[in-house]
């Protein structure tokens, strides 16, 4: 029944969260004090382009130091092609569910993936979420794999991707730049993107559940598009604090990779999803990382006697074998990638 995904269980009619969907006490969301609404920075991409660039780069360094995530506006991808992700990404999950159905896998390695919660083999609470996760580097290889229903969806996401990937090789540009690390092109050329595409129904009982647990991104760069239905909720000072939707903006957020990367100088946070009874909500995940065999190494520039290497080399691959033997949870991952002076 619960592989079948959150939606069709609302499809059915469902008035109670099933077991299997509710947390623990301890962690259930009502149990640990939300410390209101944040205003995360906000970052002016346009003004990247022009004199006021050294400004800009240093409001994006403490904004890395300090919350690891920031709200950027002026992006130049368009309303035309965001409108038309959104609006496909919603009629997706609104189709049949035997259609969605399709594209349902266990197999975290596949190209395309519908699924529900994350890992169902090993995932002791489910999460209340649908998701659509597709490959998209290189577009040739993967295009072909994508849904073919909605009509629409393949070229909405092939612009999609395309704009948001080149939207990432800049602001990766920049934030390697605000970290002193220039000219390492090399770093996020090529590379891996997955798009995830989340649906988290309205939920009868919002109290005992999540549309994603604590977790940090196992990425070098995040772009979150979301709808105006607050949802993603931060750890900030100890706290768990909801990000207002800023309208036409991208949620930019340090992943783990990245956190490597700076050996620790810019922080991949913890972050989660909330979910609630009134509506349902949409978030689209570009997520960007190096390739699946490809080692991510803290920056020899940033090592010296006072700043020692923090961080042992890890892959794309070490990460999926390691969520595929273990729960979904927080800053594991990464943690056990921490060398043991730390």
């Amino acid at each position: 029944m619960y592989q079948k995904g959150v939606k069709h269980l609302c499809d059915n009619g469902l008035t109670q969260v099933p077991n299997k969907y509710i947390l623990p006490e301890p962690d259930r969301p009502h149990s640990l004090v939300v410390d209101g609404c944040i205003d995360l920075p906000v970052i002016d991409f346009a003004q990247l382009q022009g004199a006021n660039r050294p400004r800009v780069l240093e409001s994006i360094a403490r904004a890395c130091q300090e919350f690891g995530f920031f709200q950027l506006i002026n992006h130049s991808i368009g309303d035309e092609t965001i409108g038309k992700m959104i609006d496909v990404s919603t009629r997706f999950f609104e189709l049949p569910f035997e259609e969605r159905q399709r594209y349902m896998s266990s197999d975290l390695h596949a190209p395309v993936r519908y699924g529900t919660s994350f890992n169902q083999n090993n995932d002791q609470v489910f999460c209340w979420r649908d998701f659509l996760k597709l490959s998209c580097q290189p577009m040739q290889d993967f295009a072909s794999f994508w849904p073919s229903s909605p009509l629409d969806l393949r070229e909405a996401v092939g612009v999609y991707s395309t704009k948001t990937r080149q939207l990432y090789e800049t602001m990766m540009e920049a934030i390697l730049e605000s970290l002193g690390v220039m000219n390492n092109s090399a770093i996020y050329e090529g590379g891996n993107q997955l798009m995830m595409v989340n649906w988290y129904p309205a939920c009868p009982q919002p109290q005992l559940t999540l549309g994603l647990p604590p977790h940090s991104d196992y990425s070098l760069l995040t772009l979150l598009l979301q709808d105006q239905v607050a949802g993603l909720q931060i750890q900030h000072n100890g706290k768990w604090v909801t990000v207002k939707p800023v309208p036409n903006s991208f949620v930019v957020n340090i992943g783990d990779q990245f956190e490597i990367l700076s050996n620790g100088r810019y922080k991949s946070v913890v972050h989660r999803v909330a979910v609630n009874s009134e509506r349902s909500r949409l978030s689209v995940a570009s997520l960007h990382s190096l390739d699946i065999n490809q080692n991510v190494t803290p920056s020899a520039i940033l090592i010296d006697d006072s700043n020692p290497r923090l961080y042992r080399d890890t892959n794309f691959a070490d990460f999926l074998d390691y969520i595929s033997s273990s729960d979904f949870k927080c800053k594991r991952f990464l943690e056990s990638r921490k060398l043991h002076s730390i």
